[in-house]
């Protein structure tokens, strides 16, 4: 088996070079059998071993992200083959050391925790994992109408659906124990210090905040490239 590592695009915010910066980080940085997809209806030139998945909810494409919820359908995950380990990967993520241990756990999902600096919701959908078949009721359960209901922050998005179905589930917290970090949010160890977090393995760039705005620090020229 192997392990699949999806990402996923629409609109004009990142380009196919994002997704081939992303794909490169992840082989430099795994040695496990993996996959790598894209979920997106773009019409994007990509690396030939990036597999491409179309978004069936259209309708649920937009700020909220509600698509990606499409992952905890098991039917969804039979049609496209993903028996392995779903591991989740915004495209705003810089990887910057070896990631198989964050993945090396026994756990059926897992969420990002504790970088959030004004919203409540202590999950971060930057990164997740997710072990097939379980927790179908996410999706099951969801419709935009009942998202409407759920506590939120400034909008209804995936992350908050997550929490309201899942409040309990466990995950990585950012920093030093994990090696996830967002850039400059909490767990972040030196608010205005620019250097990369000695041990770090993903920094993710969450809200509006890409890794090109910061090209110019050497830790994500090194990291944010395509070549292995």
């Amino acid at each position: 088996m192997a392990i699949n590592f999806i990402t996923w695009l629409w609109g004009d915010k990142y380009s196919s070079l994002d997704v081939a910066k992303l794909r490169d980080g992840v082989k430099r940085n795994s040695k496990q059998s993996h996959r790598f997809i894209v979920v997106t209806n773009e019409d994007l030139d990509l690396p030939s071993d990036v597999e491409v998945v179309p978004i069936e909810d259209e309708n649920l494409i937009g700020r909220g992200c509600f698509c990606r919820l499409r992952m905890f359908d098991p039917a969804w995950q039979k049609k496209h083959n993903l028996t392995d380990r779903i591991v989740t990967l915004d495209l705003d993520l810089v990887v910057t050391g070896k990631i198989d241990p964050l993945f090396d756990r026994p756990e059926g999902y897992l969420i990002l925790q504790g970088v959030n600096a004004v919203n409540p919701n202590p999950f971060n959908c930057s990164l997740t994992m997710l072990r097939p078949g379980l927790h179908r009721e996410i999706w099951d359960r969801f419709s935009l109408e009942e998202s409407e209901k759920m506590k939120y922050h400034e909008f209804p998005d995936d992350q908050g659906w997550i929490w309201h179905t899942f409040p309990r589930a466990r995950g990585w917290v950012a920093g030093s124990s994990s090696g996830i970090y967002g850039y400059k949010k909490p767990g972040w160890p030196v608010a205005m210090d620019h250097r990369l977090p000695h041990g770090a393995r993903i920094v993710a760039f969450i809200g509006a905040r890409k890794p090109q705005q910061f090209a110019y620090l050497g830790w994500v020229q090194a990291n944010w490239r395509v070549g292995t």
